[in-house]
């Protein structure tokens, strides 16, 4: 794997820096074939591999997140008058507040990404964290990233399968997670081991991927929105507020507070997928923009400049945020159903 030494990923690195070029049409392949069974059979496979397709997806789309989004892989509602950067960094602080973070305190970040959060909630709180990720390739930009801020010293990230962590019992002060367990396959298993590191009344808050109330299994078009979700965003499956709510309880946690995040602000979550008016910063992520770069990527690849499989991962990527945005619009799905809970 090529070590990520660049900053900011530019259109023609997209593709070619997580993987060898010739293993990313097959990359992909493997990924297809394992999340496109969406029916009994694909999700048993898919949570059998869970950390296969989870690294695998994670290998495949980094750059492409980076290029379109920036550092801090997640949404957020927005107000008027407030940025697309800002509404994230305040989606961030209210995270840390709700933990009551404290100089001093030992925190681990659950899932990390690139580590954008990390480093925002470390100048935020002045706290120092140790994140986890499973794949090696965010690792490493994890890393870059974080020297390049000049925060090596209060942040840090450690390869690790967050269904294993390698913490003693009962020696973390404080955790969270952003978007990010919605990759396990056993939610009871990572919040369980999540309560086995904290010490006795320590706090855990997550921001959920969930399906909503308004959500029905037995409806087709409902079912087909849940299943692109889970194909176009490489997770084994994706299950109710209700079902986290009672996996942290299984675990051991008392819930302190929750509510839809997704519901706040002026500004949907979703709304730079589709937004009502172009800028220079929402272009790349808007659908135009997806169609331009899937076009510029196609006549990369027929050039040879990116490697075969590029244009297939921008092409998922594309029908992803499509779907995205129509379960946000039908009110199907929420990113950032957040649960606050305490160790007894």
């Amino acid at each position: 794997m090529t070590e990520p030494d660049h900053i900011s990923p530019r259109l023609a690195d997209l593709g070619r820096t997580a993987l060898p070029r010739d293993e990313v049409q097959s990359a992909f392949t493997t990924f297809d074939e394992l999340s496109r069974d969406v029916g009994d059979t694909g999700l048993v496979a898919r949570r059998e591999a869970y950390a296969r397709v989870s690294s695998n997806f994670y290998d495949l789309v980094t750059d492409f997140y980076e290029y379109g989004w920036g550092e801090a892989f997640h949404f957020a509602p927005r107000f008027r008058n407030e940025t697309h950067f800002e509404s994230l960094r305040r989606h961030e602080h209210y995270l840390a507040l709700m933990l009551q973070l404290k100089r001093g305190e030992r925190v681990i970040d659950v899932g990390c990404g690139v580590g954008g959060p990390m480093r925002m909630i470390s100048r935020f709180a002045d706290v120092d964290i140790t994140a986890l990720n499973i794949n090696l390739y965010q690792v490493k930009r994890t890393h870059v990233l974080t020297r390049a801020a000049g925060l090596q010293k209060s942040c840090r990230v450690i390869k690790a399968d967050f269904h294993h962590m390698p913490f003693p019992d009962g020696s973390i002060d404080k955790a969270y997670a952003i978007e990010a367990t919605v990759h396990s396959p056993d939610l009871v298993k990572v919040y369980s081991e999540i309560n086995r590191v904290l010490k006795p009344g320590g706090l855990f808050a997550t921001y959920e991927w969930c399906m909503t109330d308004r959500y029905r299994p037995e409806n087709p078009a409902h079912r087909a929105v849940k299943d692109q979700l889970v194909i176009g965003n490489g997770v084994p499956d994706m299950g109710s507020s209700r079902e986290v709510m009672e996996a942290l309880k299984k675990s051991g946690f008392e819930i302190l507070w929750h509510e839809d995040r997704a519901l706040t602000g002026e500004i949907p979550w979703y709304e730079p997928l589709a937004p009502q008016k172009l800028t220079l910063r929402s272009f790349r992520a808007s659908p135009p923009g997806r169609r331009l770069t899937n076009a510029v990527l196609t006549v990369l690849e027929g050039l040879r400049f990116v490697p075969r499989g590029t244009t297939a991962v921008a092409r998922m990527l594309h029908d992803a945020a499509t779907t995205l945005a129509e379960s946000g619009q039908q009110g199907l799905f929420t990113p950032a159903y957040l649960v606050v809970c305490r160790k007894p």
